[in-house]
């Protein structure tokens, strides 16, 4: 495993030199001041040299250590974690969202209800994808689809080399458009986040009324599904823990300030979130997603433990 390039930095600083850390952060409402640099630190650089989207990144982050800390889909985290890898969380949530509406199909083709789906082939961008992993447990839970007799296909494999796909997983031919092969009727149904979600009037959710589904279901539940949370490296949390908690402290500031921040997000620190990362382990484990069970507890450590 290749050391994490902030390693190679000098940390011992004058007023005038701060250290750089590699930071993957990409320009969402919540960290919009801290990318403009209307929130900075006093006792560090950051430094947002990762991809847009930040996910084309999290593979360099995990396989190479390329970067110090940064944005991180929770199912990734979480099999991060599984497999050993040297990171852990601040319970400072990104990207968050009601996941209902993320599953639909072509009404061309006939109405199509949540256990229908049984028996045919539904596509998702990566099975480990965080968004697959909050539809299909809600598919499972709230509505009774066995999972398993669907066959789920997809584009990508996970970012950790150390995973591998389910067995009722198939690969699609690279380059493919799911959405298309969606309204093509080759798949019955796909789980698309905002971009990839096709403008057809056809276009229906495989849940009925799955605004009001999901409002339902979090008045019921109290958790709104995360999509990525803000991780470091653990050596730097070891060896630097004010640096570490200045982080903290910038999201924070950057939250405040953020514009456009849907009504329902996930909030700030672990014992807020605890529900909805208990959520994300069990069903990561039950969709075969991690190969064991972790704890809340064992996704932070002392410092990043204590924030908030």
């Amino acid at each position: 495993m290749k050391r994490a390039k902030w390693l190679a930095i000098d940390m011992s600083t004058t007023q005038t030199q701060k250290p750089t850390l590699r930071v993957n952060l990409d320009n969402h409402p919540i960290t919009r001041a801290m990318r403009d640099g209307r929130v900075i630190s006093d006792i560090v650089n950051l430094d947002y040299c990762g991809p847009s989207p930040a996910h084309n990144g999290f593979k360099a982050m995990l396989r190479e250590n390329a970067f110090n800390a940064g944005e991180l889909a929770i199912v990734t985290f979480l099999q991060a974690k599984a497999f050993g890898k040297p990171y852990v969380l601040l319970p400072a949530p990104i990207l968050g969202r009601l996941q209902h509406h993320c599953a639909v199909y072509n009404s061309a083709f006939g109405e199509l209800l949540p256990k229908d789906i049984e028996g045919k082939k539904v596509g998702v961008r990566s099975y480990a994808q965080t968004t697959g992993l909050w539809v299909r447990g809600i598919l499972r839970h709230e509505y009774g689809v066995d999972l398993d007799k669907v066959t789920w296909t997809t584009l990508e494999d996970g970012h950790l080399a150390e995973y591998v796909d389910p067995p009722f997983c198939e690969r699609l031919p690279r380059c493919t458009s799911i959405a298309q092969r969606m309204l093509d009727g080759e798949l019955a149904a796909a789980l698309l986040g905002a971009p990839d979600m096709p403008k057809d009037a056809r276009v229906r959710t495989l849940i009925p009324d799955a605004q009001i589904a999901a409002k339902d279901w979090f008045a019921r539940e109290n958790v709104v599904p995360i999509n990525h949370m803000f991780v470091v490296h653990q050596d730097l949390s070891k060896r630097h823990p004010e640096i570490v908690r200045d982080i903290y402290r910038m999201i924070l500031e950057s939250r405040e300030q953020a514009e456009g921040l849907p009504a329902l997000f996930p909030p700030i620190g672990l014992e807020a979130n605890r529900k909805g990362l208990q959520l994300a382990i069990d069903w990561a484990f039950e969709q075969q997603i991690i190969p064991h069970k972790l704890s809340v507890e064992e996704l932070f450590d002392d410092v990043t433990g204590s924030l908030g």
